[in-house]
């Protein structure tokens, strides 16, 4: 579901954070957590660097050390977002919208608020097939991909063999509808179908506790007859 404005992003657009800090914010988002020798491994630097922009976030109160599992079981230091640094991620969800479904389900029932959220899909349906329109599933999938990390998801695509597909969703701008409102997962993924003409398939969820959510797209299975 497209949210309503376009949600700010305050971490692409903030002067705050240098870019190998936002890069370092980012990986934490993507990845939930990391270590200084996977983000120095990741920006191509010194882990001494990764290590200064990690004290200046720390200070920042946007980071966080947690303790870490090895592959023998070794505890090691690792790295997570801080609560505070939820500020810095897109969420499209001002109470007036989450207040007004609240309104429509007390006065008309929660069908009604499926009603709504139906709607609201048809009338963003247009503009999402006017940029996401290559031949190929590939092509559209990866134009769907780079149109959800404009609006703020965080997003990515990936491949898997000659007809499976993915795409990824790091940051759930319509979290406090979707904590409300199951439905608008449901007219989401419903979206990304038709626009896609593809399959697709929702294995994680944020809003259920998950650290993205996963889109699993196939192609349809086609009439030959």
């Amino acid at each position: 579901m497209e949210p309503e404005e376009p949600p700010a992003y305050p971490l692409a657009s903030s002067t705050t954070f240098g870019s190998t800090k936002r890069e370092i914010l980012l990986v934490l988002k993507r990845e939930g957590q990391s270590d200084l020798q996977s983000l120095a491994e990741h920006l191509h630097i010194s882990k001494m660097a990764v290590h200064k922009h990690i004290q200046e976030l720390e200070d920042q109160g946007m980071i966080q050390r947690v303790t870490l599992r090895g592959a023998k079981g070794r505890p090691r230091h690792g790295l997570q977002l801080a609560p505070k640094a939820s500020s810095l991620f897109p969420k499209a969800y001002v109470g007036v919208t989450c207040a007004a479904l609240a309104y429509i389900e007390e006065k008309l029932g929660r069908k009604a608020v499926e009603d709504v959220l139906r709607r609201r899909q048809s009338g963003t349906l247009p503009g999402y097939k006017e940029h996401v329109n290559a031949e190929t599933l590939a092509g559209r999938v990866h134009q769907l991909a780079q149109l959800r990390d404009q609006e703020g998801y965080i997003a990515e695509d990936k491949k898997h063999g000659s007809s499976k597909f993915e795409i990824l969703e790091h940051n759930c701008p319509i979290i406090a509808i979707a904590e409300n409102y199951w439905e608008a997962c449901t007219v989401e993924n419903e979206m990304f179908r038709k626009v896609l003409d593809a399959n697709v398939e929702t294995t994680h969820r944020v809003v259920d506790g998950a650290n993205v959510c996963r889109f699993l797209i196939t192609p349809k299975a086609r009439n030959n007859s």
